[in-house]
């Protein structure tokens, strides 16, 4: 349950005055539906009104705030002309221009001879100063009712900056004095002040430079978001290490079979992960633990080398990839192997009906299926396995939390691993991967060559094509990427369609074409026809991002590159890195080029570490696209930045880890605290999500 005293944060912001149906509905789209969403709707700039020089000092251009006497009234001669208001401050004369008037309201706000103060941007039209519609206009005996420095907030049609201001302000009257939930020796350190005194500064900013997100207020609020985030997944973890699982401990024979038939030797480090996953296996508490390893480190054979175990116990595995093209490729690597030594596997996906279905269920539910290898079909209400104990959940970043706990949710007492060939820089593992234990391939097989990388102008896209014939006579066979399906009105790039008719006129039949907007039975055609090597060059959208494996595909042409994110570039590259040749990559980039798609681009050519190429992306985009699918069941950091904020992350979570052993139960007064600050981030719906993990 919610502490009571954060219920008037947490109440419809239809609650507070001025907010009705119309306006509410606007509100909710721009930061949410409740009060607290409108504070974390943090400012983005600020007008100073501050410059009260006399009007014949006044800056065309500038904003100027002062008295003025109102002289006379000019109404428009025709509706479409201008009303206009003559004022004057002693030292020159200003014209109020007004280009909407309902009836006589104008004459009763600004009474001949008055004094008002007055703020807006100043014009200087025929050598008269005017003054399009004053933001703002008070009575000069009320000079406090005009705000000297104007808050700026990010805004959507509809809703103006001054309307939001005034909901922001009901707001925080409604924050109450909270505990402090942080340590007091590293609150003195940090010289910050308490949150609700944070909270109206960061809302209150006097300069452009406290707007910053590294000043000492937002640095504050940032942590105690993070704070509340990882304390949650710490919470979580520790209920999930004290379930109740079952041990898979086995003597081995299996494994060693598939070792005696393997081949290539394991990696070292591919030895250190597989040890590192039995571990968990073998204890009597369920495993929840991540796998990374970069593009072609070889987390297949591992996936296989650790199911082994739960069926030498006599159970059944599963591992889940999120495309059909992955899912065979994960079967036909798998099941050559299991073959050999006698296990048992089958492959469920979308395409897969009627009697073939309807009886590899049956095999699977009587047991006769070792390990099962599908999509997302394998969430279907239909499977049921006879007694599944290890899941795999393959590209764990493009399925999500509620997707991985369902297939989990389908054995008993199972473990689970999830694996993802996204390099994810630490700050991203411990946020959003913050509930699992991790193991990371930090080596690639013997023998991988590196992958020459070239960047160059879409405009000596005739240079590479001749270079490309003279390759594809070699016998090699190519990818040709490019980033759209069909031809935008509004975004001027080669479409795949088009690229693919103008590269058949050259490549003729050894070309194909393979695109998101296929059916999947033609996706998959093109693509053994591609494997096959009945088809030497393929253009493609990107597809082909995940887990596609072509050995003799050395070469890569990526169109309009800059329009990629760098996780995405890196994921594409591996794609020729599967065999023992040595690959090429083109970069091709279209102008202009901003200084972030150059600085990628240039991040590119340098590394092909995909650990050094993911610190680089959170850099340079943040964290929400790095994985390059949103997490589902994760909420956006309202107030934190991980480009920013990273090293206050790694603090927060020592802080949690540290803090729980101490408090496991937060039953102290900091404990109690702590509560609160996880139910102020709404961190309980995190914690209610996992569960069922």
């Amino acid at each position: 349950m919610r502490p009571s005293i954060l219920y008037p944060l947490f109440a419809q912001i239809d609650t507070l005055t001025g907010v009705g149906s119309r306006y509410r509905a606007l509100l909710e789209n721009l930061c949410g539906n409740k009060v607290v969403d409108l504070l974390w709707h943090l400012p983005s700039g600020l007008v100073d009104r501050r410059c009260n020089v006399p009007l014949a000092q006044a800056v065309d251009g500038r904003i100027w705030t002062g008295k003025v006497r109102i002289v006379e009234h000019a109404p428009p001669k025709t509706k479409k002309h201008p009303y206009r208001i003559a004022v004057e401050d002693g030292t020159d004369q200003l014209i109020l221009v007004f280009f909407k008037v309902f009836g006589d309201s104008i004459v009763k706000q600004f009474p001949v001879g008055a004094e008002k103060i007055i703020s807006g941007k100043i014009e200087i039209f025929n050598g008269s100063l005017q003054m399009s519609h004053p933001d703002y206009v008070v009575d000069a005996a009320k000079p406090e009712q005009m705000p000297l420095i104007e808050t700026i907030y990010p805004l959507t049609a509809g809703v103006t900056n001054k309307m939001l201001n005034r909901q922001i302000m009901q707001a925080f009257e409604r924050v109450p004095n909270l505990p402090e939930w942080l340590d007091e020796h590293f609150l003195t350190q940090q010289k910050w002040l308490s949150f609700k005194e944070s909270l109206w500064q960061a809302h209150h900013p006097q300069t452009l430079a406290e707007l910053e997100p590294n000043t000492p207020v937002r640095r504050r609020l940032a942590y105690d978001e993070l704070l509340a985030n990882q304390l949650s997944l710490a919470i979580v973890r520790g209920r999930l290490k004290k379930q109740k699982g079952r041990s898979l401990a086995n003597n081995g024979v299996l494994k060693e079979k598939l070792r005696a038939v393997l081949p290539f030797a394991l990696t070292n480090a591919q030895q250190r992960v597989i040890a590192e996953i039995e571990s968990d296996l073998f204890s009597d508490y369920r495993m929840s633990r991540l796998l990374q390893g970069d593009v072609g480190s070889g987390k297949t054979i591992v996936a296989l080398m650790t199911m082994l175990n739960a069926v030498e116990c006599g159970h059944q595995a599963a591992i889940m990839a999120p495309t059909e093209i992955l899912a065979e490729q994960h079967a036909e690597s798998i099941t050559e192997l299991c073959d050999k030594i006698g296990i048992k596997t089958a492959l469920l996906t979308g395409n897969i009906k009627g009697k073939t279905r309807k009886l590899l269920l049956e095999e699977l539910a009587n047991g006769n299926i070792d390990i099962l290898i599908g999509t997302h079909a394998l969430f279907t209400e239909d499977v049921v396995f006879k007694d599944l104990a290890y899941a795999i959940v393959d590209e764990q970043h493009r399925f999500g939390v509620k997707q991985r706990l369902s297939l989990s949710q389908k054995g008993n007492l199972c473990d689970v691993l999830v694996m993802t060939a996204t390099p994810i820089p630490r700050t991203l593992v411990l946020t959003q991967f913050g509930d699992m234990e991790y193991s990371k391939i930090d080596e690639l097989p013997a023998g991988r060559k590196p992958v020459t990388t070239t960047v160059m102008p879409l405009s000596k896209i005739n240079n590479v094509v001749e270079a490309l014939v003279r390759k594809l006579q070699t016998g090699t066979q190519a990818y040709w990427v490019c980033p759209l399906v069909e031809e935008s009105e509004k975004i001027d790039l080669s479409a795949a369609t088009e690229r693919f008719e103008s590269l058949q006129q050259i490549f003729g039949t050894d070309v194909g074409l393979i695109h998101g907007k296929m059916k999947e039975a033609e996706k998959n055609a093109v693509m053994e026809e591609f494997k096959l090597g009945h088809l030497k060059l393929l253009v493609s959208t990107t597809v082909i991002e995940v887990g596609v494996n072509v050995p003799r595909a050395t070469v890569m042409i990526i169109e309009h590159a800059e329009r990629f994110g760098l996780a995405q570039l890196h994921q594409l590259r591996g794609r020729i890195k599967r065999g023992s040749e040595a690959g090429s990559c083109v970069l091709m980039y279209g102008y202009p080029l901003s200084n972030v798609s150059r600085e990628r681009l240039n991040t590119m050519k340098a590394t092909e570490d995909g650990f050094l190429i993911a610190e680089e992306d959170l850099k340079l985009r943040g964290g929400g696209e790095v994985l390059g699918t949103r997490q589902s069941g994760f909420n956006n950091f309202k107030v934190a930045d991980l480009s920013v904020h990273g090293d206050l992350l790694l603090t927060a979570s020592k802080d949690a880890a540290l803090w729980l052993r101490q408090d496991p139960n937060l039953q102290t007064p900091r404990g109690q605290a702590l509560r609160i600050l996880l139910y102020l981030f709404e961190q309980d719906e995190v914690i209610q999500t996992y569960k069922a993990g």
